[in-house]
């Protein structure tokens, strides 16, 4: 069996190598540039590429269509998408034999659409997970072929569920693929209507509002926790990066519940709620 792959991040570098070493032959892998005003804290699909001799292409998403007679002439069995971030076209998805193929950061239909990690901790998930579906014109709305959840804990950051669901994505593809290299596909209904779309996310989308309860506060500043860009508040005049919180079960004595925001106390730093509930703060530093 013969594909293309588009491939990005952690997930798009640990389901390439699960393709190849299932003996699947990708004939062309596209992928993005990195931004240079972005984190790069994850693994690399152009290094992998070159490590591994295959063909590889960084088009921006307005030329995307350009690619449609190199893929007509490569024919591949399968298309796969692992955290590639531009919506791939209609006619791209049509030269694929047997289907094109997504890996989608959620539980579907959950938390379709971007960020679906972040998002998913910021409504105060218990669980997530990596899901393989066929891909549609339509985001995330394809039918399933697998699934893998996996938990998150009361004090996980995205980038702590984010590798278990990097890891949750190479079962889903190795589970699929004896089946998929057979050319067989089974495929489960996506209810969309049982899931809820959402849409990307910007760093201003941080800031801390000490008028929501200690809970939401305590999920912002783990959802969005650095290398993400991270909550932020503003203290003494000095925006502050709010790295790492922990929700107390009671407020300690000495705190003034009557003034929501940060509170200092003998070099601890604490949250004051809309709730009235407290968080520390763990860790902070200036933005």
């Amino acid at each position: 069996m013969r594909a293309v792959v588009f491939a990005y991040h952690d997930v798009g570098v640990n389901c390439l190598q699960a393709l190849l070493e299932a003996g699947m032959q990708v004939d062309l892998v596209i992928t993005h540039a990195d931004d240079p005003n972005e984190n790069i804290w994850f693994a690399s699909v152009v290094e992998l590429c070159q490590k591994k001799n295959i063909p590889y292409l960084q088009p921006h998403a307005n030329e995307l269509n350009s690619l449609l007679p190199r893929l007509q002439n490569l024919q591949p069995d399968y298309i796969f998408s692992f955290y590639y971030r531009y919506l791939i076209p209609a006619p791209l998805l049509a030269c694929a034999r047997i289907a094109a193929l997504n890996m989608h950061g959620s539980l579907l239909p959950k938390y379709r659409g971007r960020a679906p990690v972040n998002w998913a901790i910021l409504h105060g998930e218990t669980e997530t997970g990596a899901t393989l579906h066929v891909m549609e014109t339509k985001p995330d709305a394809g039918d399933l072929i697998g699934q893998e959840r996996v938990a998150i804990g009361l004090n996980d950051t995205a980038t702590a569920v984010f590798a278990k669901v990097s890891a949750a994505a190479v079962q889903v593809i190795q589970t699929a693929l004896p089946q998929l290299l057979l050319g067989e596909i089974t495929r489960l209904p996506n209810h969309l209507e049982e899931g809820s779309y959402f849409g990307g996310r910007k760093p201003a989308d941080g800031k801390v509002d000490w008028s929501q309860t200690a809970q939401s506060i305590h999920n912002l500043i783990r959802a969005v926790a650095p290398p993400y860009p991270g909550a932020f508040t503003t203290w003494q005049g000095q925006q502050m990066i709010l790295a790492s919180s922990v929700l107390l079960a009671s407020p300690p004595p000495q705190i003034q519940l009557s003034k929501p925001g940060v509170q200092m106390v003998d070099n601890q730093v604490f949250g004051i709620c809309g709730d009235q509930r407290v968080i520390e703060i763990l860790s902070w530093y200036p933005a």
